[in-house]
């Protein structure tokens, strides 16, 4: 192929411009991406030379160099891995079907700090090199294609770039930076080697730079280091999480994470631990100290990495982890599994099936350890992803008493979401026999419900789930150290032995007493309310809304039809103050039935809900204001 000017698509050249002038505010991440990127084509060819050895040729041992030349200003970083051909430099490095640009640009704040840490995550790592570089070439062999078929691409990093054929002896790829004049500073060993050390040092393969030795002057003259033919590791060359605990700083720990989450900041936890016996394995997991955006994706692809005796497999292992536990990162290397394993057989394996295990418990005990001892982490914790932990409930029945105790919530007589469970019964007062809750759209709605207002008046302490997945979850947990879960929205209220004799005579005598009044209400609100009836419940509100025990609630189903899912139609239950004022005013009114959805209304309104026909109920008010 004759050399070919090409254009790059327009997000990659809005992206180019973003790099190279305002992305980065540490420009020494440019290394750290291009090594990443060498040890990733390394790993690429490990795996496709699990079924095609002859991929390996005549060089077996893979590594990564970087050299620089001072005359020539440029940096190289080499590595023997797959290499690419001609069409995938072209898709890889000029358009963004493999290279997750659009995604990139859309998740852009405008955060230098936060946004950053993006470009990793979305695969457009290469393009760093232009915080230093004004040109970059790349030449490249794919594996098992002959020394005619290499490619050379270069781009100034402005709208278009250059791509021609080569003769390449090499398998791999060399990426070569032209450096800016302002960049001088990385054509030195030291340089390159403390950023290498820093970033890079997990890494599992060598990472290899020439030697340098001071040559003495001669005739006088001053002496200078030298740079020889020889090469050495300037890294550590094993893999994080197969050396041992001791040997391993709090620094290098966090610096893998970096790596490996694209995440700018430290982890909030982190375990390590070689698991031995029927299963052997080791386990190095973080948990985030920042919730994703995509954090409530139950779609996305998220997992931990998988290793086999230290070959990368896959990104993303989903089987090693459930679901509500997507946030963690980490590695799992096991020793027993397959190398050529696939996804399908992951969710076979019965050795996964123990590492899946064996990884939740350790994620679950570093949860605990934070509640336990490290009260201010477990409630930055619990404020990012205290949601989706609550997904666990419905999914992991083995080890729902254990995450039922690390939930939290605010409640009545607080605030802040820190009431767990177990707080809650240490309060509870003499004769109370259920832990009462109210679900609700916002803590404000749930504290001023007037479900609340006898609860409110006994002293007795309500909890308030304001989380989507609440009502959800706890379809799932219906008693707490053997104490039931009850609703106070949910079928009749029975405060059992905290409702003394006369209130209990009041309800019923009410009930028999205004038995007209709540005939005709039933008839006029037939096709609003499934029933009407007095109530115990209510202290200064006039009504409420509340649903049969086990069906689902308004807010429940409002927030299915928001989301555009199908729910079933939730007719409630109009329970009625019998002493309010406006509810008196019923008997013999000539207004009853405008008074009676009126009163409805106002009662869907206190809960977070719209009236059906709001300009209705507008007209019924104004009528009864005149």
């Amino acid at each position: 192929m004759s050399k070919q000017t090409l254009s790059f698509q327009a997000e990659v050249a809005q992206l180019l411009n973003l790099v190279t002038h305002s992305l980065y505010s540490n420009p020494d991440i440019f290394l750290r991406e291009l090594v990443s990127n060498a040890s990733d084509a390394c790993d690429k060819l490990r795996f496709e030379g699990l079924n095609h050895p002859e991929l390996y040729e005549d060089a077996p041992d893979l590594d990564v160099r970087v050299s620089f030349d001072k005359a020539a200003k440029t940096i190289t970083i080499t590595d023997n891995g797959i290499g690419l051909s001609q069409i995938e430099a072209v898709e890889h490095l000029g358009t963004i079907a493999k290279s997750g640009t659009r995604d990139f640009m859309a998740k852009l704040s405008g955060d230098q700090k936060n946004d950053a840490q993006l470009i990793g995550q979305f695969g457009v790592g290469f393009y760093s090199g232009f915080i230093v570089a004004d040109k970059i070439t790349v030449e490249s062999r794919r594996a098992g294609l002959p020394t005619a078929e290499g490619v050379r691409w270069s781009s100034a990093g402005t709208g278009d770039f250059e791509v021609e054929t080569i003769e390449r002896k090499e398998r791999g790829t060399s990426v070569i930076l032209h450096l800016k004049d302002d960049a001088s500073e990385y054509l030195n060993t030291w340089k390159l080697k403390s950023i290498i050390s820093k970033y890079s040092d997990h890494i599992s393969l060598p990472i290899l730079m020439k030697k340098e030795a001071w040559k003495e002057g001669e005739n006088g003259q001053p002496g200078e280091m030298v740079t020889s033919d020889e090469w050495e590791t300037v890294n550590q060359a094993a893999a994080l999480w197969t050396r041992a605990k001791k040997d391993i700083t709090p620094e290098q720990y966090d610096e893998f994470y970096k790596q490996i989450s694209y995440d700018s900041q430290s982890p909030l936890a982190t375990t390590h631990n070689r698991v031995e016996g029927a299963t052997e394995y080791t386990q190095l997991l973080y948990i985030p100290a920042k919730a994703p955006m995509d954090l409530f994706n139950r779609d996305k692809a998220a997992g931990v990495k998988l290793y086999v005796k230290r070959v990368f497999i896959m990104d993303d292992a989903q089987a090693l982890l459930p679901v509500y536990l997507r946030f963690v990162k980490g590695v799992v290397d096991s020793a027993d599994l397959p190398l050529n394993v696939s996804r399908e057989l992951l969710q076979e394996s019965r050795a996964v099936k123990a590492i899946r295990e064996g990884c939740t418990k350790r994620v679950l005990s570093m949860i605990e350890d934070l509640a336990a001892n490290e009260p201010e982490k477990f409630a930055a914790f619990y404020a990012e992803f205290g949601a989706v932990l609550k997904e666990g409930l419905g999914e992991d029945f083995a080890n729902r008493e254990r995450l039922a105790k690390l939930l939290r919530f605010a409640s009545s007589t607080t605030d802040t979401v820190t009431v767990g469970f177990a707080d809650y019964k240490a309060r509870m007062k003499e004769g109370q026999d259920a832990i009462y809750y109210i679900t609700a759209d916002t803590q404000a709605a749930g504290k001023n419900s007037p479900q609340l207002e006898i609860f409110r008046k006994k002293g007795i302490e309500v909890l308030l789930m304001t989380d989507r997945v609440d009502e959800w979850a706890l379809n799932y947990l219906h008693e707490f150290d053997d104490t039931p879960l009850q609703s106070v929205a949910k079928g009749a209220v029975d405060l059992g032995k905290l409702q003394d004799e006369d209130e209990k005579k009041a309800a019923e005598e009410a009930q028999t007493q205004f038995k007209p009044v709540l005939d005709k209400l039933k008839e006029t609100l037939k096709d609003k309310a499934s029933d009407v009836r007095a109530t115990t419940r209510l202290v200064d509100s006039p009504a409420c809304l509340v649903v049969q025990e086990g069906d689902m609630s308004t807010q429940l189903a409002r927030m299915l039809k928001q989301a555009g899912q199908a729910a079933p139609e939730v007719k409630p239950i109009l329970e009625i103050n019998a002493q309010h004022p406006l509810v008196k005013k019923l008997e013999g009114s000539e207004h009853f039935d405008d008074l009676a959805h009126i009163l409805f209304d106002q009662a869907l309104l206190a809960e977070g809900g719209l009236p059906d026909d709001p300009s209705a109920y507008v007209k019924r008010v104004n009528a009864l204001l005149v």
